[in-house]
């Protein structure tokens, strides 16, 4: 049997799984009898762990919030994957947040054993960020948090919105996820005015208060939300559209280039349709060479000068070695 406080700290350490325990679960956890757990629960209550109960077959013992933070255990790997998630927190893209991140940091890893800030340490060592020469808007963290409320008590948000040709707006919408893309921050929403699905940056959202009603959930558009928003951002940011014939398979197609490239249509078992686009030429050229097929294409007028010239191009890079064969 488990000494008082080191079966304290492994009570708690159940606890703070997301999830209810009975009685009996934890007793058997612990190696005690449903007396000596309900004792353990009172002293961590003494010591400000909001420890709630319910009874009934589906009840149990669960930790609440509560006024003040109590002590947080960790498992090693949970305690590892923290700290490096507050080092990057302390170059990103929520405004505000990276001299939080910083004094959390050095308050976990004081009190890591060495082991852990070793393995912290070499992570940081070996791992080398690349430079954006773009970086993206920060994001007010309050912001961040109210549309993140919002979302899990399902309250309709009203709000003004600036989009990408700086037209403002002012939607109301019932939204569902937050998705964290790069450096920005987008919102996948049903917007009640247009009565359809919507993504919005989250940098060019004002909120208004108070929040509008409570909205019965919806089936979200797409299972991967990630793929699904990721796509109609880049869609929303392409100067150039192409529709491509592809001689291949959707399944194969689909296999070779991310959601965030384009939509495919399948046509038949040999074929399909790519609906992509760029904000380059040859961007898009990089793409369909990515695609390891024969494909067609008629349009933009731009792209298809683009591929001719860079067809002559591939074919000088190769004369010469065709000669030296010819002559053997």
């Amino acid at each position: 049997m488990l000494e008082t406080s080191a079966r304290l700290l492994k009570l708690l350490a159940l606890l703070q799984t997301p999830r209810d325990w009975t009685g009996s679960e934890l007793a058997e956890r612990l190696e005690v009898s449903g007396r000596t757990v309900r004792a353990d629960v009172e002293r961590l209550r003494t010591l400000g762990y909001p420890v709630h109960a319910t009874r009934g077959s589906a009840g149990g013992y669960r930790l609440g919030a509560g006024a003040a933070l109590p002590p947080l255990l960790l498992e090693d790997d949970e305690a590892v994957a923290v700290a490096v998630g507050l080092r990057t927190a302390t170059g990103g893209a929520i405004a505000g947040n990276e001299e939080a991140s910083l004094r959390a940091l050095a308050k976990l890893e004081q009190v890591m054993p060495s082991r852990l800030r070793h393995r912290v340490g070499t992570l940081q060592a070996y791992t080398v960020p690349v430079p954006s020469d773009r970086p993206g808007p920060s994001v007010d963290p309050d912001v961040l948090t109210a549309i993140a409320s919002a979302c899990r008590i399902r309250e309709r948000l009203r709000f003004d919105y600036l989009s990408h040709r700086d037209s403002a707006s002012r939607r109301e919408v019932e939204p569902y996820r937050l998705v964290n893309w790069g450096r920005r921050w987008y919102l996948l929403a049903w917007d009640v005015g247009r009565e359809d699905w919507r993504t919005f940056r989250v940098d060019r959202m004002r909120p208004k208060t108070p929040t509008g009603p409570r909205f019965a959930p919806r089936p979200l558009p797409d299972e991967d939300v990630a793929a699904y928003v990721s796509q109609r951002v880049s869609a929303a940011a392409w100067r150039y559209r192409a529709r491509v014939r592809v001689h291949a398979s959707a399944e194969a197609v689909s296999a070779r280039i991310s959601a965030a490239v384009g939509v495919v249509e399948a046509v038949d078992e040999a074929s399909c349709v790519l609906h992509t686009g760029a904000d380059t030429v040859e961007s898009l050229a990089v793409h369909l060479g990515l695609l390891d097929a024969d494909f067609d294409v008629d349009g933009p007028p731009e792209l298809v000068e683009y591929l001719d010239r860079l067809a002559r191009r591939y074919s000088r890079s190769t004369s010469a070695v065709k000669g030296t064969a010819a002559e053997v």
